[in-house]
């Protein structure tokens, strides 16, 4: 199945660089790629190779560096919390996200970070959540799920009231409404620059947590059976927080705030084929790009000359479909039914 979703992956990216808003013959797409990657000599117009080159592909080759992380870091999220409703945005991640968006984009915060200053602000606060929640669910004892979704609930909420008092206070509705669609998601500001950057960091966490699949398999199990086991749960849980936090704050950085990806996408495969991490995990990585690269193909394409953002298509197709599978067949979450 590993092989199929990659035969899958490779036919959806080739398929989905041929549809956009603006019309390029097949043959002309192809030739740009083929000429880029020094496949022909023949030389493409250079209208026909910047769609191609610097829109087209570069976004979907983020859709699918950001489909991986989310889906791996929901997987992740989800045996470590032990909450099958877990997502990549769990422990306030989000709400450190938006909170820092909202320093650079309402209050000039970063402004020397030039045109990627909100992107770097989301993941810095993305990421310091993280570390706080961790630092408070250790306070007075180590750190469990409780606690942890706790201190998560507490920081998140935090985090949004001072977003939302600087969106209140902030007299510009250009500047409020920017922030409004970055909370919404997107990809069209994908470069191939930070696409490398956000690939090599979520290659290096899926391969950090693919490593630690048998830790992962008994986080499901309990504290205690671990401990029986031989493998004290507490600590590894605050390591795989923060690198799933980190794996997520790229993802934020490179297209804002993306949601249901991580929530569906594992659901799906823990369905169909278990909940062992060891094929659960690239299995969640290869869904959520095809599903990402889908989703931004209709994003670009069913509003005729606009783009939907992202975040509002994966809701209304997640959602849904989520509840369905929750309705139609008996579900088993670690264990649990």
């Amino acid at each position: 199945m590993i092989l199929v979703l990659i035969a899958a992956l490779c036919v959806s990216l080739l398929l989905a660089v041929t549809v956009g808003s603006t019309h390029i013959p097949v043959a002309q797409v192809y030739g740009v790629i083929a000429h880029k990657l020094g496949l022909s000599d023949a030389e493409p117009e250079r209208a026909i190779r910047d769609v191609v080159w610097l829109i087209r592909l570069p976004r979907l080759v983020l859709a699918i560096a950001v489909g991986a992380a989310l889906s791996v870091s929901g997987a992740v999220m989800q045996a470590v919390v032990r909450n099958p409703l877990a997502e990549p945005y769990a422990l306030g991640v989000s709400s450190g996200a938006y909170l820092g968006a909202s320093l650079a984009l309402l209050m000039g915060f970063g402004t020397a970070l030039g045109g990627n200053a909100a992107g770097i602000m989301a993941f810095a606060g993305a990421f310091a959540v993280s570390v706080v929640v961790a630092m408070i669910a250790g306070i007075g004892g180590r750190a469990n799920t409780v606690r942890l979704l706790l201190a998560g609930m507490a920081v998140s909420a935090v985090c949004s009231a001072f977003s939302n008092f600087i969106i209140y206070r902030t007299r510009s509705a250009e500047r409020v409404q920017s922030v409004t669609h970055w909370m919404m998601g997107g990809l069209g500001a994908a470069k191939w620059e930070t696409n490398a950057v956000t690939i090599a960091v979520v290659l290096l966490c899926f391969l950090f947590f693919w490593s630690r699949f048998r830790s992962l398999n008994l986080m499901l199990l309990g504290d205690e059976t671990a401990v029986a086991l031989g493998t004290d749960s507490r600590r590894r849980r605050i390591v795989y927080m923060l690198v799933s936090s980190l794996m997520v704050g790229f993802a934020v950085f490179s297209a804002g705030m993306i949601g249901f990806v991580g929530l569906l996408v594992p659901h799906v495969m823990r369905m169909l084929f278990g909940s062992d991490h060891r094929r659960l995990l690239p299995l969640c990585a290869l869904g959520g790009a095809i599903f990402l690269v889908w989703a931004d193909v209709l994003c670009r394409v069913v509003i005729p000359g606009a783009e939907l953002p992202i975040g509002i298509l994966t809701a209304m197709i997640g959602a849904p479909f989520f509840v369905y599978l929750m309705a139609s067949r008996k579900y088993s979450f670690g264990g649990q039914s």
